[in-house]
């Protein structure tokens, strides 16, 4: 299961970096592969779910947002990966989101808490502004819970403050 997950998750990194459709935040060691992931499992991996127009859409169709130190502003970035997320939603007129906001390990669990709801209640209002039913999204906080790399860096911070998307 293990070898399983792995090769989806090396699968899933090659066509990012293949196609360029992601986004993150660039620096030193970011997107080299030298902070181990917090052992679950993929989240583009989870909650696929067959869409209006019949094709399978899952979290992975979805661009990640992140966000500046003890930042809830959208950076232009951010703006541009949630005009994209709105059109999968556009598209796929049936499926549903959960948007996860995420902190770094820095400042107390309450405060990140709080943060991360922020973060995730901010790209739910933009998605809204773009056209999309609320209904169909759902904002939650992992705070600090839910890191996406390991580390005690710039780099590793920088990954880790963000709003993940999951089909539900």
């Amino acid at each position: 299961m293990v070898r399983k997950i792995l090769g989806y998750t090396l699968l899933a990194i090659a066509v990012g970096c293949a196609t360029g459709g992601g986004s993150g935040p660039s620096g030193e060691g970011a997107g080299r592969g030298e902070f181990g992931t917090e052992g679950r499992s993929d989240p583009g991996l989870e909650g696929a779910r067959t869409g209006s127009t019949g094709v399978e859409v899952s979290s992975a169709d979805f661009r990640t947002v992140y966000f500046d130190f003890d930042e809830s502003a959208l950076r232009e970035e951010a703006k541009r990966d949630l005009r994209h997320n709105a059109q999968v939603l556009r598209e796929q007129s049936k499926v549903r989101i959960e948007i996860q906001g995420n902190c770094d390990e820095r400042g107390a669990a309450e405060y990140n808490l709080a943060l991360g709801m922020r973060r995730a209640e901010v790209a739910k209002r933009y998605l809204v502004d773009l056209g999309i039913d609320a209904r169909r999204v759902t904002a939650i906080s992992f705070g600090e819970e839910n890191p996406a790399v390991r580390g005690h860096s710039e780099a590793a911070w920088a990954r880790n403050r963000r709003d993940d998307f999951v089909v539900r």
